[in-house]
């Protein structure tokens, strides 16, 4: 409790102070009331950034949850060899620091230097620009999926590995095929864990910053001021020094996030999943 109050709810509260402040070369600090959050309100960068990093969010979440069940059925259903060397090297990605695996990919993308972009030379696609403004946003769906598929399969492995053996059993004395065991059968029961993981993979995607921030310094014209919310949260605190202005985009979204949380609990609780 102790941390929580130094490294969370200390500096939330100090955001929200800092955000009704206005700081001026000549004039100092002064209250300024809602004025920033006006500013935010009506900034056409930051609302962009939102629009984005929702359509992210509405792809890379999908996508990580549905390939991450499926090879955790592959592996729960016991048909890989090595399942075990498999499931680690799956989850390596999501042990590599965000900061690291986004160089690592900007250089395996890199325009006429990486293996990708030469690949799809050879292939006949002709010149790939992956960090272009038309394809940055597919370029970090997929950075993303590659760090975070491997802790949603341990997840969901664990989870298809608490089910009980005899349903499963019982399944395969009826007849059932592996797809339909796993896709009537299991799928449903390990539904509370996709809810969760649903949740949480949705609460990190609406704060996306790490990626975008890493691959600006590759093609800054594709990675614009607001590209996300957390990114126009640094620029205009950081950039710009207009920490004032930085406390307040915070804090809105903050509020975002937060409704989007306290709807994802209605929808859980009216599932039944807790009371």
């Amino acid at each position: 409790m102790l941390a929580l109050g130094l490294f969370m709810l200390v500096p939330t509260v100090y955001a929200v102070y800092d955000s009704l402040q206005t700081t001026q070369l000549i004039g100092g600090t002064h209250y300024s009331g809602l004025a920033n959050y006006t500013t935010v309100l009506h900034s056409p960068e930051f609302w962009d950034g939102v629009r984005r990093v929702l359509v992210f969010t509405a792809i890379q979440v999908p996508l990580t949850i549905a390939i991450a069940f499926f090879f955790a059925a592959v592996f729960d259903a016991g048909i890989v060899k090595y399942s075990r060397f498999f499931r680690t090297v799956f989850f390596m990605p999501f042990a590599v620091p965000g900061v690291v695996a986004a160089v690592m990919w900007s250089f395996l993308l890199l325009p006429g230097f990486g293996p990708y972009a030469k690949f799809m030379e050879d292939i006949g696609l002709g010149h790939v620009d992956f960090f272009s403004s038309r394809l940055i946003l597919p370029t970090i769906i997929v950075i993303v999926i590659w760090e975070w598929t491997g802790y949603n399969v341990t997840i969901l492995y664990t989870s298809l590995k608490s089910i009980p053996q005899h349903v499963t059993e019982a399944a395969v004395m009826d007849g059932a095929r592996l797809s339909t065991i796993i896709l009537r059968l299991k799928l449903p029961m390990v539904r509370p864990t996709i809810t969760m993981l649903v949740f949480l993979n949705t609460v990190g995607a609406l704060q996306l910053f790490t990626e975008p921030s890493i691959l600006a310094a590759f093609q800054p014209q594709a990675v614009s001021y607001g590209f996300t919310p957390s990114l126009y949260v640094y620029n205009t605190s950081v950039g710009s020094g207009d920490y004032n202005l930085g406390a307040a985009a915070a804090v809105v979204l903050a509020l975002i996030i937060g409704a989007i949380s306290l709807a994802a609990f209605a929808v859980r609780r009216r599932s039944g999943e807790f009371r």
